[in-house]
């Protein structure tokens, strides 16, 4: 198991600079925030390096200047407020932190910048639960396009799919961009800067929003405006980051309608910013034609609400990673996913957790049964690369995130007995067999051949060392294999199958990440106040890393990935 260091000694020092009641979830996501939105630079697993106070306190400082806060430089009931706005997923710092703490004027992104003035759109999916027209949203679109060329050089023509440069879609959770959305509130939109990549331009918007068009601000709390939005949206398509100046439209919360879209006038920052990089609008060029079919936007009937009725839907509770006894954990493309009911974390090759909070299953894998209560079992088969879940007495097949078609089947066509239900599922890296474990038994399965292997079911005790009814086996890119039982892990080298020494250990401190329960204290040796010695050393424990966060660097080189 690899030794990381890190994020415990992080929370350890930013609890210094924690101004509310101290609790492990909301230091850690005050840490995670400003790593996601670029006030912490992302961590080098090679590294190791640990953050001082003072760059913490640093770091929420320029937070708090960026959000116009009274800079504090601690984690207060103001700044995590603000931390829980809808927001866009771009990151309000992009490059090298202290090259952009320089900056008085972010304006455009080096490179990023469209290499002609004409631009073409399309918008190729609609919302489906706003009450907005597809001809609505591509006449609020326009107008939001049109914001930007009366403010430069630049001219936008609708035009079909395959010919656009900037396609606009309303996606939901998993989309095919690997920057998936996360419901109702949070991240609205976000947009990919301009470049050679075909995804360059694209803006999406989160289609579990409550999308509509209320220019007055009349009905607050019913809904997110689309053209705010999309105004803020396209601003980024053409190449523009985050604006720290409060008036204006690249500030990254969400600020509420900006008025008439036929009416609507960029800020001067945001008119400087769009001039920079495409040139002043020529004095003589007459503003872009509305058309027959673009007429001035009128707002539809916002529907009354029920009294006490919720405009967005209530998250899933999440379990704690700190205490969770983990349903099914495997290793898919070499990333190893741990499942708790319907939520699992996510551990990169290299370590680090993509993020302390869970993320749901079912808006990542499309075609699990929506009522299922947990995981029991996943692998990755060999000689496919197919991902297999075991729900109860029947097994699904994916490929990547979509369930194959005609599934479930029963895991009695696997060839095991009916009604068997897997504990767990890993391919052993000592011979490249399938095992499937029940209880205290198991069966050797050929992937390729598609069948149990005869003279099975065997014993578990094979495996020397472990409990029996584990709940889950899985190997990691050491070629070590690991099973799970509980709150306990068992490491096994190579293709032994006794357990190494000085085995069992703690998966929520070794793969989670978690802090060690602090000692009793006695009457000679009372703990020091706020966890520290005498000297100021941090007094937590467990193996740790610097924080991965869950959409890091969200779209700030997107254009440039293959």
């Amino acid at each position: 198991m690899l030794r990381l260091v890190g994020l415990w000694a992080n929370l350890c020092i930013i609890s210094g600079i924690w101004a509310g009641p101290s609790t492990t979830q909301a230091i850690s996501k005050g840490v995670e925030w400003l790593t996601r939105y670029g006030y912490l630079p992302q961590p080098d697993p090679m590294a190791a390096r640990l953050q001082t106070q003072e760059e913490l306190s640093s770091a929420i400082k320029t937070m708090q200047r960026f959000a116009g806060l009274p800079t504090t430089g601690k984690l207060d009931e103001k700044t995590l407020s603000m931390m829980n706005k809808p927001r866009c997923s771009l990151p309000d710092i992009i490059g090298t932190s202290e090259l952009m703490r320089r900056r008085k004027r972010r304006y455009a992104l080096s490179d990023s910048t469209w290499k002609k003035k004409a631009l073409t759109w399309h918008v190729r999916s609609f919302p489906h639960s706003s009450l907005l027209s597809a001809g609505h949203v591509r006449n609020i679109l326009y107008y939001a396009f049109r914001a930007w060329s009366n403010a430069s050089a630049l001219t936008f023509h609708e035009v079909g799919l395959k010919e656009a440069d900037i396609v606009v879609d309303f996606s939901r959770s998993y989309h095919e961009d690997s920057y998936p959305f996360d419901g109702p509130g949070g991240t609205l939109a976000h947009a990919f800067f301009p470049g050679e990549h075909p995804i360059s331009g694209d803006t999406h918007f989160d289609d579990e929003e409550t999308w509509i068009y209320d220019p007055g601000n009349e009905s607050p709390g019913r809904g997110t405006d689309l053209f705010a939005v999309a105004v803020h949206e396209f601003g980024h398509a053409l190449g523009l980051a985050h604006s720290s100046v409060k008036e204006s439209i690249m500030m990254p919360y969400y600020q509420g309608p900006v008025g008439l879209p036929h009416q609507y006038q960029l800020p001067l920052d945001d008119i400087m910013g769009i001039e920079q990089i495409y040139g002043k609008r020529h004095s003589d060029s007459p503003p872009e034609r509305e058309g027959p079919v673009l007429p001035i936007p009128t707002a539809p009937r916002i529907p009354s609400l029920p009294p006490n009725r919720p405009t967005h839907g209530p998250h899933l509770p999440s379990p704690d990673r700190c205490k969770a006894q983990f349903d099914a954990i495997a290793n898919i493309r070499g990333e190893v996913f741990f499942f708790k009911k319907k939520h699992f974390w996510r551990m990169q090759p290299a370590g680090n957790l993509i993020s302390l909070e869970p993320a749901q299953i079912l808006r990542f894998w499309n075609g699990l049964p929506p009522d299922f209560k947990a995981i029991d079992a996943v692998y990755e088969r060999t000689n496919d690369s197919q991902i297999v879940f075991f729900i109860g007495s029947h097994y699904w097949v994916f490929t990547d995130t979509q369930v194959n078609q005609g599934y479930p089947h029963p895991i009695s066509d696997l060839g095991l007995p009916p009604g068997t239900i897997i504990g767990a599922a890993f391919v052993w890296p000592h011979n490249g067999k399938t095992y499937f474990l029940a209880k205290d038994q198991y069966w050797r399965y050929d992937d390729r051949m598609g069948q149990v292997e005869a003279g099975y079911p065997k014993p578990v005790t094979l495996w020397k060392g472990v409990p029996s009814e584990l709940d889950d086996v899985t190997r990691w890119n050491d070629g070590n294999t690991y099973f799970f039982k509980g709150t306990k892990y068992w490491r096994f080298t190579g293709g032994n199958v006794e357990a190494d020494a000085d085995y069992p250990r703690s998966t929520s401190q070794d793969w989670m990440y978690c802090q060690a329960p602090a000692p009793a204290p006695t009457p000679s040796s009372p703990p020091a106040p706020g966890g520290r010695g005498k000297e100021g050393m941090c007094l937590c424990r467990g193996s740790a890393l610097k924080l991965a966060p869950l959409l890091a660097w969200i779209l700030a080189f997107a254009w440039a990935l293959c």
